[in-house]
């Protein structure tokens, strides 16, 4: 039977960082009272996240609902606030579920762990995960959750303009410029 850490709804869902830009260890963090649950994940799997979060509060808006989606976070509701210590890594993320609860007007997203196996011996089929984390959101929250995140996410090293790739404080070899800076005109 997995251990579920389950949060419905949190008091508190971020995403956060540990590290200096380039080095640096993802993680989201779900908390309810005393209860503080942080798993690491990669910063692809945030940005994926929360661009799909972001559509899907944009598909509900369009349909009928009884709950107010705001098209945007509402003022005043992005938490800013660093991660909350002690950060002790449940799991790995490996992947991640997305749905919308009509009944509950709230989107649920489920975080399984890295999976080394990925099947069951006995049964050929994919194994129950041991842990799980489940946060069940309010439509307010959710879109504080992408905006957060997409801050977090743009928070790191700046992007080459030539070749997309992050330039390192100690300097980039761009690619497109064949290994070579280029010149101010």
């Amino acid at each position: 039977m997995a251990l579920v850490h389950s949060y419905d709804p949190p008091e508190r869902f971020v995403t956060g960082t540990v590290g200096e830009p380039g080095a640096r260890t993802f993680f989201l963090q779900a908390r309810a009272g005393a209860r503080l649950t942080s798993v690491a994940l990669e910063k692809q799997q945030v940005a994926a996240l929360a661009e799909r979060m972001d559509e899907l509060l944009d598909e509900v808006m369009g349909s009928d609902t009884r709950a107010v989606v705001p098209a945007v976070a509402p003022v005043g509701t992005v938490d800013l606030n660093p991660l909350e210590q002690p950060i002790e890594e449940e799991f790995r993320v490996g992947t991640m579920t997305l749905s919308w609860d009509p009944d509950d007007e709230r989107v649920v997203v489920e975080v399984f762990p890295v999976d080394e196996t990925g099947f069951s011996a006995e049964a050929g089929e994919a194994a129950e995960p041991e842990e799980l984390l489940v946060v069940r959101l309010p439509p307010a929250a959710a879109r504080s959750f992408v905006q957060r995140a997409e801050q977090v996410i743009s928070a790191g090293r700046p992007d080459c303009p030539f070749c997309g790739l992050p330039i390192d404080p100690a300097g980039h070899l761009c690619v497109r410029a064949n290994g070579f800076r280029r010149r101010a005109t």
